[in-house]
């Protein structure tokens, strides 16, 4: 019987649950313990009591990722998860997947993660989340690219929360309104709670100050739209994805959960693309 691959999975909300819902289909991997900030049940909301119970019901509930027994780290918590968890877990020689691919609009954070992964001698893998194409983009970059452009459109309500609340009146909000316009990282430090995708973008292409990027509030789509626009020596590309929210998070597409979830069902399969 092959050994199942130990995980440590930091975070339980929306998309934390929903991938370990999904991983129970997967029977190589073993969700050994559930890292949270608060471990006190009683600040917990009533879904995550159920969803704890029904989707990692052995899994240890811990305050930190444990030092031994675990194969690889997932991070589904939120920027400050990267500096409280993962790099001291890549120094220790843990492997780590990392979902919240804005935090690495700070200065320095992708070197110092890159650093930790080299002091352990392991790896750490960010996957693409919500944005498809990634592959072409970074596989594009070796040959020389020219210019990248991002644009996020979603429906005005999925921008509550973010400062975009301040320059329009998302409730009443009748035709498409441009948000941001600026560099990823400028994107990034304004609407970190949508930072992903440009993120993402930006560390397969020419970086975070010299991909352009793009957000819009559009109550005509009920979708969240991304668009990659990229040229270069390849010759060009425009990608165009309408991602469905995630139900219990509409900032988040349910394409960010499948895709974490395919790069740590990627560790245990033996045929990958």
């Amino acid at each position: 019987m092959t050994t199942p691959l130990n995980i440590a999975l930091i975070g339980f909300g929306a998309i934390g649950s929903a991938a370990a819902a999904l991983l129970q289909q997967t029977p190589q991997v073993r969700l050994a313990a559930v890292v949270l900030a608060d471990l006190s049940p009683a600040s917990w909301m009533p879904e995550t009591v159920e969803q704890l119970a029904q989707w990692a019901p052995e899994a240890e509930l811990l305050d930190h990722v444990p030092t031994t027994g675990i194969d690889l780290v997932v991070e589904a918590a939120g920027h400050a998860a990267i500096h409280q968890h993962i790099l001291a877990a890549l120094q220790r020689g843990q492997a780590c997947i990392v979902a919240s691919m804005g935090a690495l609009s700070e200065p320095g954070l992708a070197e110092e993660l890159e650093e930790a992964a080299r002091q352990g001698q392991t790896q750490v893998e960010f996957v693409s989340g919500a944005i498809g194409a990634v592959d072409a983009l970074a596989a594009a970059k070796i040959g020389g690219l020219s210019s990248v452009r991002y644009t996020g459109r979603k429906p005005p309500l999925a921008w509550l929360g973010t400062p975009a609340e301040r320059s329009v009146d998302l409730q009443s909000l009748d035709q498409a309104h441009t948000l941001f316009e600026g560099s990823a990282r400028e994107a990034a430090a304004q609407f970190p709670k949508n930072a992903n995708v440009a993120a993402t973008i930006s560390l397969a292409g020419l970086g975070m100050d010299a991909t352009q990027v793009r957000l819009i509030a559009d109550p005509n789509v009920t979708d969240n739209i991304h668009t990659v626009e990229a040229a270069g020596a390849f010759g060009s590309f425009d990608l165009t994805m309408r991602n469905l929210p995630l139900e219990a998070n509409p900032k988040t597409s349910a394409q960010t959960v499948y895709s974490l979830v395919r790069a740590i069902r990627n560790r245990v399969v033996h045929t990958v693309i």
